[in-house]
Formats: structure tokens, sequence, C-alpha cells
């Protein structure tokens, strides 16, 4: 969703015309000059798009709304709870926690007190877990088949209410002065006078009061839209209390009509439950839904609301279930979803946003979010998000009205909106000042200062982009904004460096593309044929300059002008990229080598999986794996592909069952590590360590390649270490560091410090420092066998290398707070709470405040963290004591 809301004011307003065989036109080997080129074709090359604002409620104090929410829902009645997870989940999709929002989305669908709500919290987490489908085949294929998102009894869900009783009839049908004829068309049909009555006030009123029905023997119902069959079915039902099964839907719905009519309240929520037993397709479900809206037919709405949901995204690719959804009424929302009006239009809304920002349906479910929206947090999130999309559509008058709205309702972050739209109509100094307002009103963050910076120029423009990235490393654009200027001075290593300051810690596709640039405009083809390969590999169908060029397309341009590898070279350089712990280039190896038709894809999509998790990529680690599966050569390897996607999904059983499968049919390498793994991972018992030593001997006695047998190597070596065998451990990893699996060395690195070595465990991480490409987690490792000063060092430079590893800023603060400087300490980890919400960081500080007496502060960030992590027991047990010492 994020990369469709790029503001007008990012966009230039004279595009360059592009061609890429342009750049290309360079004969294979001849190196012209970077200077050679026109600044104004380098400057369209590199332009940076000013960052999107986002459509995600992004509060000022994320832990404090946390905080609120988790003591909200410690007292609040159960009926409350599904909407106070869904503002979880909507705060943890504005920090970009994917685990959390789904979580945070199940426990909704859990708490779930009405079938509404369990209706569309268990579709939004079919629609998150889009993609899962073979997963589940795999469970079912295990015999742990999963109901959670199987159809609901609508009926069954929803009971009878005590006023939809019959009243009671004291006559018997053969009392011939009861019985009454009603004339329907050309048929009579008799009927008795008191079971009639019985079925709703109006006709008591009517067959046994002052009106002159009340003596007449023959009754014309001909103008009651009632069929013949209708007023029979109605007559039987008025002595059985039942309908039968022989009616068709169009009969039904003529009963219905008439006992809403005649106000015959039990006769209507029978034809209410029968007609919802009846949906089926989508084509009728949009004719019996508007006829339950029409009707008030609750049961029958939320059968179709049902079917809807079911296949989502095809019903939102259906104008008629567009149409429902975007003209219901208040009246109208309520009979469809109850009281989860807002819970289903946040819903419908994402998924709009995600398939097509600009289209009118999110539109119109934007604006039925804000009208459904019942207190001040909901109407932020609806008020933001419409402004989002009205700035994209150009409407600006209304953008600004739901951004001032939004920040009026509290949602600070709609500034940006206010701020954009104001440069739009030529304002630049009342956007800047916007900005210098609310870094001056609040606790300052990274995006304030990056949003101010669009709006002035020179050394203020860099100030406050280096304030971003030290308040919040993890914006983007100071990056490449930074990387495109010095590109532009030609400057052009000092912007490969800062542009690969950002992907050491985040492999973000943007960034990715901007480097690409750098490296044709370099004429330096085959680090950008690297980069194009890496960009396919997180996205096949992934589109540069600015959409107008598929990438696969530019890449062939690219590979013209690179030599060819052969296979034998491929495998060369796997290697020496494996061993440099250069995840990257292994990827991009690996794309290449998945074009040969002679390859075995399966295991080189395995290979590509495992380094993918190394970069914090699952989803597409998980689209690898999928692939592996799919092009495995053999059953026993396909088996081994499916142990990992369960054991990668949370089925570590189910996992280690198919590793079992596979060995019984072949003994592999792959499939006795995957049983070692699972099985160290699953067992908590001590015991179990030596079968997952015999395991990974069974492993490394089949045949394998040096880089899964350096990877079992260094397992090993860490089980032996956990068993005390440090003599065994170490020839492990000797043997692993001999075939260069370059990681190897912080194990031997362990082992030297258990022997009291600390010195030897120093170098041996020097060692893999200077060989990796990726070295923040060596500098962390290395930080505990130094010095305190040497120590501060090496987490100084992890910082600098990875600023989202935590262990730094809490080894910071502990050292503060031994100095007995609380506030510092406080402030270091506040520092990295500000851009990531960690449980341990929130747990040190949380002890902290308890240190020092403030029980609010504690109690604060006890409460975030266990929004984090519900079940943690230190938190749960520090949390008690902070609400003892409150009372």
């Amino acid at each position: 969703m994020r990369n469709f809301f790029v503001s007008e004011s990012c966009k230039e307003t004279q595009l360059h015309p592009f061609n890429p065989q342009s750049w290309l036109q360079v004969e294979r080997g001849k190196q012209s000059k970077f200077s050679s080129h026109s600044p104004s074709s380098i400057e369209s090359l590199i332009k940076v798009a000013e960052p999107p604002i986002l459509p995600f409620f992004k509060p000022i104090d994320y832990v404090e709304i946390l905080a609120q929410i988790h003591e909200e829902l410690e007292s609040c009645p159960l009926q409350d709870k599904p909407e106070l997870y869904l503002l979880q989940y909507l705060v943890f999709r504005g920090l970009g926690e994917v685990k959390l929002l789904q979580r945070s989305l199940r426990s909704a669908w859990e708490m779930a007190t009405t079938v509404h709500e369990k209706l569309i919290f268990g579709a939004w987490l079919k629609y998150e877990k889009t993609g899962d489908e073979p997963i589940s085949d795999l469970l079912v294929s295990c015999g742990k088949c999963s109901q959670e998102f199987s159809l609901l009894d609508i009926a069954s869900e929803i009971p009878f209410h005590a006023c939809e009783a019959m009243c009671t009839s004291g006559s018997s049908y053969g009392e011939q002065s009861n019985i009454i004829i009603f004339h329907v068309g050309e048929e009579k049909i008799a009927c008795h006078r008191q079971n009639i009555a019985a079925l709703s006030a109006p006709f008591n009123t009517m067959l046994n009061g002052c009106f002159t029905e009340s003596v007449q023997k023959v009754i014309d119902m001909s103008e009651n839209g009632i069929s013949p069959l209708g007023m029979r079915a109605i007559r039987d039902f008025s002595l059985s209390g039942s309908l039968g099964d022989s009616l068709s839907l169009d009969v039904l719905m003529e009963i219905l009509i008439f006992a809403n009519k005649f106000c015959c309240e039990r006769l209507k929520a029978i034809c209410d439950r029968k007609l919802a037993s009846s949906v089926s397709s989508r084509r009728d479900t949009v004719e019996l839904m508007e006829f339950a809206l029409e009707e008030n037919c609750p049961i029958l709405a939320a059968s179709c609301l049902q079917t809807f949901l079911q296949d989502l995204l095809n019903s939102l690719n259906d104008e008629q279930v567009i149409e429902i959804f975007s003209n219901a009424n208040k009246q109208q929302r309520s009979i469809m979803a109850g009281h989860a009006s807002f819970s289903l239009y946040c819903l419908l809304s994402e998924v709009a946003m995600n398939a097509n920002p600009m289209s009118e349906a999110t539109v119109s479910f934007l604006e039925k979010m804000v009208e459904t929206a019942v207190n001040c947090r909901q109407k932020q999130v609806a008020l933001h998000q419409l402004g989002c999309v009205r700035l994209l559509r150009k409407e600006y008058d209304e953008a600004g009205s739901l951004f001032r709205a939004a920040v009026a309702a509290g949602h600070v972050y709609s500034i940006t909106g206010l701020a954009r739209v104001a440069f739009i109509k030529g304002d630049r100094h009342s956007s800047y000042d916007k900005l210098s307002a609310v870094i001056s009103s609040n606790n300052p963050l990274g995006w304030m200062y990056q949003e101010r910076s669009l709006y002035i120029d020179g050394d203020s423009k860099w100030a406050d982009l280096d304030k971003a990235t030290e308040l919040d490393p993890t914006l983007l654009y100071p990056y490449m904004f930074r990387a495109s200027w010095l590109m532009r001075k030609q400057s052009a290593e000092a912007a490969l460096l800062e542009i690969n300051r950002v992907l050491g810690f985040k492999l973000a596709l943007e960034c990715l593309e901007l480097r690409f640039y750098f490296y044709l405009a370099l004429e330096d083809y085959r680090d950008a044929l690297r980069d194009i390969q890496t960009m396919l590999t997180l996205c096949p169908d992934y589109r540069m300059f600015e959409g107008r060029v598929s990438a696969s397309q530019l890449r062939t341009l690219v590979r013209e002008h690179v030599e060819r590898w052969t296979s034998a070279d491929c495998w060369l350089q796997l290697y020496e990229r494996w061993s440099a712990v250069d995840d990257i280039g292994s990827l991009s190896v690996i794309y290449q080598m998945l074009e040969a038709s002679d390859v075995a894809k399966g295991i080189l999509y395995f290979r590509q999986s495992l380094l993918l998790l190394r970069l914090n990529c699952p989803e597409v680690a998980m689209r690898s794996l999928q692939l592996a599966r799919q092009h495995a050569a053999s059953k026993h390897e396909q088996l081994v592909y499916e142990g990992w996607i369960l054991y990668d999904t949370g089925h570590c059983e189910e996992g280690l069952r198919k590793a079992e499968e596979s060995i019984s049919i072949q003994r592999s390498f792959e499939a006795f590590f995957l049983k070692a793994y699972a099985l160290a991972d699953s067992s908590p018992d001590p015991s179990c360590s030596a079968v997952v030593i015999s395991l990974l001997e069974d492993a490394l006695k089949c045949p394998s390649d040096r880089l899964r047998k350096g990877q079992a190597l260094n397992n090993l070596g860490s089980v032996y270490v956990d068993c005390g065998k440090l003599d065994q451990a170490a020839d492990c990893y000797i043997s692993a560091l001999k075939i260069q699996h370059t990681r190897a060395h912080q194990g031997l690195a362990r082992v030297h410090f258990l022997k009291n070595n600390r010195s030897a465990a120093y170098d041996e991480m020097t060692r893999l420092i200077e060989k990796a490409k990726s070295n923040a987690s060596a500098y962390e490792k290395r930080s505990e066998y130094c010095d305190r000063e040497l120590t501060k060092a090496d987490l100084q430079m992890v910082t600098k290398l990875d600023p989202l590893r935590v262990y730094p800023y809490r080894y910071r603060a502990a050292v503060l707070m031994d100095s007995r400087k609380e506030k510092e300490a406080i402030a270091e980890l506040t520092r990295a709470i500000a851009f990531k919400a960690d449980l341990h960081l929130l747990h040190l500080r949380a002890a902290f405040h308890e240190h020092i007496g403030d029980v609010a502060g504690a109690l604060r960030d006890c409460r975030a963290a266990l929004s984090v992590d519900p079940n943690h027991q230190e938190m749960l047990e520090l949390h008690n004591r902070m609400r003892f010492n409150a009372e």
C-alpha cells in the first residue's frame, strides 16, 4: 500500500525522457568516463522521489497508546475487546510489525462476541494470509486440518428473540365458528381465525377487534402481495409453527414481505433463517443482500456478508457488491454488520487501497469508515486515510479539510498532509511553519524533520535530514537524498557509501534501485546486474523508472554488457560470496544460476530461501521455499522442503515427521539436517543433544556441497558447546573454516572464551570482521570479549552498521545506570524505542522506571510490552508489582 501514496509535490514537474538503451550503447569492455554524460541525463537517472505520506495510524507516542489499549482491555466488557484489538492492529500496522498485527487480528477474532465480528475478523485474517494456501494443504496432508475459517452456520449463531414467540390460541381447527376464508386471486383459503390472529398484534386487532374483518367470514387478501401458495404456507405455519422445506426462494421472499407488513415476527424470523440457508452463488447473494437490507433481515444479511467475505478479492471486483457496501445507510449497515460497521469498512478500505488507492470504491469505503467511526481514535485513522486518497487523486481542497480534521482529532502525523497541500498550492513557507510548530510542541520524531526538510534548501535541509536519521535511522529518504545529491556532485564513492549504509541493515527495493542507477551511470554493469537481479528475486514483477520500465527488461539490456559466466563460474562465485557473508551478492548469483535449464532448481531455490531469511525477508523466503518444493527432483527432496515450510510457519512436529518420511525413502544430507534442526528446537530435554549430534553426523556422511556441510559442522559445533564438549566443538569449527564457512569463526571464538582465553576469542572475531561483508553481528559478538572501552567502541560500530540491533542500546543504558546516570540511561532506551517496538527495550526501561520510583512510567512500559508479548512471564510479574504499587 505505501508505495502508492506519493503526493503530487513529490513528482517532477518535467520528466526527462529516459531511454535505457542510450545508457547501454557502450561496446563491451570499453568504459567511457562518468563525466561524458550530460548533467541533465544523470539528474533524471538518479532523481529521488520525496517520501510518501503513509496512510496509517501513527500516534506521536505509540507506547502510550499501546499502554492505554492494554489497560482498557484489562477492565472493559467482553464485547468491547474486539474493537480494542482492532485499534492495536492499526498501531502495529503503522509500526510495520507484521507478526504483531496478525496476532492482534487473531485476538480480535478469538474475542468476537457477535457473528458479524467473527465473519469480519476471520475474513481479515484470511486476507492477511493470502498466499498461505500451500501451507494449509500441507497441514491437511499431515492430518492437521484447521477449521478456523470454515463457513459459519449463521442461523445457529443468532438465536430467536423472545418477542418472536407466537401468541397462544385456545381454539382448535375443527371449530367451524372460527373458520375464515382468505380470498387470494381466484382461490379461497380456509384458515383458523385465532391461529392467524396469534401471528401478530395487528392480525389479532384486525380479526378480534373493532375492525369490520372481525365479523367477516371471507376476507380479500389479493391486494397484499401474497400468492395463493404463499397464503397456504402461512395458513400451515399458523397451525404447526413451521414452514415446509419445498418452498422456493421467491415464495419465501413473498412470505417475508407479508410478515413484515403485518408484523409477524416469528414468521419473519423463520423465513429469514430459511433464506439464509439458501445463499449460494455471488449473483444470487447480491439480490438476497439487497432484499435483506430492504426488509430488515439480519440473518440473511449476515449470511450474504459471509459469502462476500469468503471470496473477498473477487467480491470487490464486482460492481454490484461494491454498490451494496457503498450505498448502505446507517440502518442498513446495522442490519448487515451489527455493531461492527467500522471494522467492516476498515477491512474493505484496506483491501481496496491495496488494489487501487485511487478508485471510487476506495473513496466510498473510506467515507463510510469516517461515518462509522464512533470514537476519537477511529476518526483519526479514517480521516487521515481518506485524506491520503484525496491527495493522491489531486483533490487538494478535500484532502486539506480531511487532514485538518484528523489533526484536530489528535492525529499529529496528518500535519504532513496539510504541509504537502500547502506546498502544492505554492505556500512553501506555511508548510515549513507547520512542521516547525509540531517539532517545538512535541517530543520530536524523525518523520517531523524529514518532512520539514522538503521545504528548505542548503545547510538547513541537510541538518534536518541528519536529525531525521539520528532520531529514526529506518527512514529511507534521508539516505537516498544524500546519496543522490553526492552522485550529482560526481562524488560516486561517497554516494555509494551513503546508500550502502541503509542497505547494510534494510534490504529496501527503492534503495537497491537507486544504487542500480548509480552503477549504471558509472557503467559498472557487473554490480548493476547484481542489484537488479536481487530486485527481481525480491519482486519478480518489479518496475523501475517510476513504473515505466520492467526490471526484467532492463536486466536483459544490462546483461549484454556483462561477460557470461559458465555453470562452474557461477558455483565458484557463489562459494566466494557465501564465504564473504555477501548475502546480496549470493542472491544475485543464485538468480543467474536458476536461468540455466540443466540445474537442479529445487536446491537453488532452497539456498535462496536461506539467504532471504538471513536478510529478514520472511515472506519472499517462503515463496522461494514453495518454489523449491515445486521444482524438487524427487519425492524425498520434496518432503524435505515441505518439512522446512512447516517448520518455518511454526509447525515443528509436522516438519519433523516430513523429515522422517524423507529419510525412510532415502537417506540424504538435507533430511537429516532438517530432522536435527527441528528436534533441537522442539525438545527442551537436554538428553536429545546426543540424538541431534548423531543426526548431524549422519548428515555429514551423505553427499552434499561445502556450503551446506559448513553449516552442518557449525551447528554440530554449537551442540557440542552446549554439551560442554569444547574440544569436539573446536574440531567442528576448524573443519568448517577449512571449507570456508566463515561464520564458524564466531563459534570458535565462543570456545576460546569458554576456555578462559578471552584474547583468542577477540582475535577470532576480528578475523570474521575482516572477512565478512555483513559484520554488524560480528562486532556485537566481539564486544563480549574485550574491556569496557573496546566494548563501547564495538557496540557503537554495531549501531552505525545496523541501528535495528537492540543489544547495544541496552548495554549502553545499563552502563549509564550503573554509573547512576538514570536520566541518560532512560534516554538511551527511549531513543531506540522511538523507532523499534522491542520487548527487551521496553522491559529494561520499565525496570529503570521502577528503580527511580516512577510507577506510572514503569506501568506504561509494562503494558506496552505486554501488548508486544502478552505471555512474557517477567513482564507479567513486573506489571503486577507496579499495579499493586499504583493502588
